[in-house]
């Protein structure tokens, strides 16, 4: 896929009939089998422009951690949130992603005006919210936290494999690559891996 920078058409157009703060919101680690899910949510500064931000799954690693520190630098205010493997195995994965996002939201301050959301609906917000369609792509804000969220969960994953570097968490980052599920087929799942996600019928029997 090309690489395309997000606009801020939405947030501008948004700000021009009275949201002074608005925010974007998004969440990565939905698809894998182990470690959190984790949200961001960020009010970029209207003037302050970040050049390059785009969607996390477009933008190499050490560009990433370039972009989350020039983010949170530039941002008028930003917040992660997540998940852990416990809470996605008892309310669902759906049900966990929107926790995290709901939580990053909530931590703002000041709370923001708007809530630009890729695609899903975030619920019990106090504050009015937009979906965009591929908002991650599209929408500065949402791939700016797309980026923040990106980036904390892969630091996240590391620590994890310095804790039990047996899976190769540094590597894959909990998704279901193939030395991961060697890996699983051979250990069993650990503390960190979501129970209820079976990849594959091989993983029946594991405890």
């Amino acid at each position: 896929m090309a690489r395309v920078s997000a606009t801020r058409t939405l947030e501008n157009a948004l700000r021009r009939v009275g949201f002074a703060h608005v925010a974007g919101v998004d969440e990565v680690g939905r698809g894998c089998l182990a470690g959190p899910v984790v949200a961001a949510a960020v009010v970029l500064h209207p003037d302050r422009h970040v050049a390059g931000v785009c969607d996390s799954k477009l933008v190499p690693a050490a560009e990433r951690e370039q972009l989350y520190d020039e983010i949170i630098c530039c941002a008028l205010s930003w917040a992660v949130a997540g998940a852990d493997p416990l809470e996605i195995d008892r309310i669902n994965i759906h049900q966990a992603s929107l926790r995290a996002m709901q939580r990053a939201i909530l931590a703002l301050a000041p709370l923001p005006d708007i809530v630009l959301v890729d695609a899903f609906r975030v619920p019990d917000l106090p504050m009015a919210q937009r979906g965009v369609a591929h908002g991650d792509r599209r929408c500065t804000a949402i791939a700016a936290a797309s980026i923040l969220a990106k980036v904390t969960r892969d630091r996240q994953m590391r620590e994890l494999h310095d804790r039990d570097p047996r899976y190769g968490f540094d590597r894959h980052k909990g998704y279901a690559t193939a030395d991961h599920l060697d890996a699983v087929a051979r250990y069993g799942y650990s503390e960190v891996h979501r129970r209820s996600f079976r990849p594959s019928a091989r993983f029946d029997t594991i405890e």
